[in-house]
C-alpha cells in the first residue's frame, strides 16, 4: 500500500515550476507545495506570485547563490527535526543554472530523500520546437562573461556533432551571437525568448544571419545550435599533419607551431590546443 505524505521520512522535494505561463505546473507539484513544512525559494518575491496564484501558504526560506552556505546548516537541521521541504527556483527546474544541485547533493549525503517533481524546463521547451536534431544534445548553460573565456569554451565544442543548448541574458545576446559565429562558423540556430509567455518568440535562422541581427533587450534567451559536421574536423587533422611533418623534418616545437599558425591563419595557442586534442583522441 502506498504510504501517505506524512508517513515518509523527511524529504527534500525538487519541484519544477512554470517558466512563464502560470498554468504550466502539475497537480502533483501544487499538492506537494501545499503539504511541505517549508519552501526553499531562489527569490521569495518572485516565488510569492506563483504561490499566491495557487493559494499556497507555507513559510518561505531564501536559498540562492549568495547565502547557500549559511542556509545549508539550517536546511539540514530542519530535515533532522522531521520537517519536509520543497526546493523551487525562480522558473523551471531547480538545479539548472542555479545552486540547487549543491543542497540536493548535501541532502543525499546526509541520508535524506531527494524526490524530483518534474515539470517545465526551458531547455526542453526550446529544443523540441527548434526544428533541429533533438538527440543527442549537450546543455552548456550560460557561457563565461569574458570574451576570451567564451572562446575557449566554445572551441571545445567546435567539432562536436550533438546539438548545443546555451542560455544568455538579453544584455549579452548580440555579443554572444557574434562570438558563436566567429568560433563555430555558420550553422543553423533557433533562438527562443519569452517561452510560454504571451510574446513568445522563436527565430530559426543561421549564425551568420543572427550575428548581424538586432535582438530584443527583454527576456532570457535559449539558443539551440546545430552540431558540427565531419567536414569541420578536417582542418584539425590538416593542422596536426602539418605540425608533425615539420617536427619530423627537425624543426623545434616552437618554430613548427609558428609556421603552422601562419599557414593556417591560427594563433600559436590554437595550434597547441588542436595538436594536444588530437594527441589525446588518437
Amino acid at each position: 500500500m502506498q504510504k501517505s505524505f506524512k508517513e515518509v521520512k523527511p524529504t527534500l522535494y525538487v519541484v519544477s515550476t512554470p517558466i512563464g505561463n502560470l498554468k504550466d505546473i502539475t497537480y502533483r507539484a501544487v499538492e506537494i507545495l501545499r503539504e511541505v513544512d517549508f519552501i526553499l525559494a531562489e527569490d521569495t518575491r518572485t516565488s510569492s506570485v506563483l504561490l499566491s496564484h495557487y493559494d499556497i501558504r507555507k513559510p518561505l526560506l531564501s536559498y540562492h547563490e549568495f547565502n547557500k552556505e549559511e542556509q545549508e546548516t539550517k536546511i539540514i537541521g530542519l530535515l533532522n527535526e522531521g520537517k519536509s521541504l520543497a526546493l523551487i527556483s525562480d522558473a523551471g527546474t531547480p538545479g539548472i543554472s542555479d545552486p540547487g544541485y549543491e543542497i540536493i547533493k548535501k541532502v543525499i549525503e546526509e541520508g535524506f530523500y531527494a524526490v524530483s517533481i518534474p515539470g517545465a524546463s526551458a531547455i526542453l521547451s526550446a529544443l523540441v520546437v527548434s526544428g533541429l536534431i533533438i538527440q543527442p544534445f549537450t546543455y552548456i548553460g550560460f557561457l563565461p562573461r569574458k570574451a576570451n573565456d567564451q572562446k575557449h569554451v566554445l572551441e571545445d565544442y567546435k567539432t562536436r556533432k550533438e546539438t548545443l543548448v546555451i542560455y544568455e541574458s538579453p544584455m549579452r545576446i548580440e555579443k554572444t551571437l557574434n562570438m558563436l559565429y566567429e568560433v563555430l562558423g555558420d550553422r543553423n540556430i533557433a533562438i527562443a525568448r519569452e517561452l510560454t509567455k504571451a510574446f513568445e518568440t522563436i527565430i530559426r535562422t543561421t549564425l551568420k544571419e543572427a550575428s548581424s541581427m538586432e535582438m530584443n533587450p527583454k527576456g532570457e534567451y535559449v539558443m539551440i545550435i546545430e552540431g558540427g559536421t565531419d567536414e569541420l574536423k578536417q582542418p584539425l587533422l590538416d593542422v596536426k599533419s602539418h605540425y608533425l611533418e615539420l617536427i619530423k623534418a627537425g624543426y623545434p616545437q616552437k618554430e613548427a607551431m609558428k609556421i603552422v599558425a601562419s599557414k593556417h591563419n591560427l594563433s600559436k595557442n590554437e595550434v597547441y590546443r588542436i595538436v594536444k586534442i588530437d594527441e589525446v583522441s588518437s
